[in-house]
C-alpha cells in the first residue's frame, strides 16, 4: 500500500497504533512516481527478520536495511514499532485460513482451530510474545475470528461468551507454545530427567504426599509435544459447555 494511502497517525502517541491503519484503504488513481516499497513488503520483511532472529531484532533500522530503504522512509508505512507489530501479527494470521469447510461439530472445529494456531506459533516463535500486548485485529485476524465464531455457532452461549471462548483458546495456545519452545531450547539431559524421576519417586514414598503418589502411580501417557498439546486442548474444549458456577 502506498504511504499516502494510509490514514494519518493519531495525534496522541499514548493512544497506540491507529486501528484504521490496519485496514487497506480503497484504491484510487495515483499521480506521480510509483512508490519504491509497499506496506506488505515491509511487513513481510519484518516477519522474516523476527522468524530468523527473534522479536528483539525487529527494529525500524533493521527492517529498513533488510528492504534497502532509508529508515525515515519506513515511517511513512509504519509510524512506529507498535504499528509494525500489529501489521506483522495480522500478516501471519493470513496463514490461519482453514483448508476446508467446517464440520458443524463445534468441538471438532474448535480443536482444529487450536491445532492451526499452535502450528502457526511454532512457525513464527515470536508470535506468542507479540500477542501478550493488546492487538487490534486487522483484516486477516478478523477473517479468522469470523471463522471461529461461525464454528462456535452451535454452542449454546451468547456472543460475548463466544468471544471469551476464542480469547481463552488463543491464550491457552500461546501459553502452551511458549512453554513448549522454552523446553525445546533448554532440553534436559537424560541424566537430569533420571535424577528428577528418582527425586519424585522418593517424595511419593515418604507418606506425606499421598495424592502425588497416586498421580505418579497412574499409567503413563505419551509425552511428545503433539500428544501433550492434544490432551490439554481436548480437556479445555470438552469442558467449555459446562454451566458457569453460580
Amino acid at each position: 500500500m502506498p504511504a499516502d494511502d494510509l490514514p494519518a497517525a493519531p495525534d496522541d502517541p499514548s493512544a497506540g497504533p491507529d486501528p484504521a491503519r490496519l485496514r487497506p484503504a480503497p484504491g484510487r488513481p495515483r499521480r506521480g512516481r510509483r512508490p519504491a516499497f509497499t506496506r506488505e513488503a515491509i511487513t513481510a520483511a519484518a516477519v522474516e527478520l523476527a522468524d530468523a532472529e527473534g522479536l528483539d531484532a525487529v527494529t525500524m533500522r533493521a527492517v529498513a536495511a533488510r528492504v534497502g530503504a532509508g529508515v525515515m522512509s519506513l515511517y511513512s508505512y509504519a509510524p512506529d514499532k507498535d504499528t509494525l507489530l500489529e501489521l506483522m501479527t495480522d500478516h501471519v494470521s493470513g496463514e490461519l485460513l482453514p483448508p476446508g469447510p467446517l464440520t458443524g461439530d463445534w468441538r471438532t472445529d474448535l480443536k482444529a482451530i487450536g491445532h492451526r494456531q499452535r502450528a502457526l506459533m511454532l512457525r513464527h516463535p515470536w508470535l506468542p510474545g507479540a500477542l501478550t500486548a493488546r492487538r487490534t485485529p486487522g483484516p486477516h485476524t478478523l477473517a479468522f475470528l469470523e471463522h471461529a465464531l461461525t464454528a462456535l455457532r452451535p454452542l449454546p452461549l451468547d456472543g460475548a461468551a463466544k468471544l471469551e471462548v476464542f480469547s481463552l483458546l488463543t491464550g491457552f495456545v500461546a501459553s502452551h507454545v511458549s512453554h513448549e519452545l522454552s523446553r525445546a531450547a533448554t532440553a534436559e539431559s537424560p541424566d537430569r530427567a533420571a535424577a528428577e524421576a528418582r527425586y519424585l519417586a522418593a517424595v511419593a514414598a515418604d507418606g506425606d504426599h499421598p495424592e502425588l503418589a497416586r498421580a505418579l502411580a497412574s499409567p503413563g501417557r505419551p509425552l511428545t509435544p503433539e500428544a501433550t498439546f492434544t490432551r490439554f486442548l481436548d480437556r479445555l474444549v470438552n469442558g467449555l459447555d459446562s454451566p458457569p458456577p453460580g
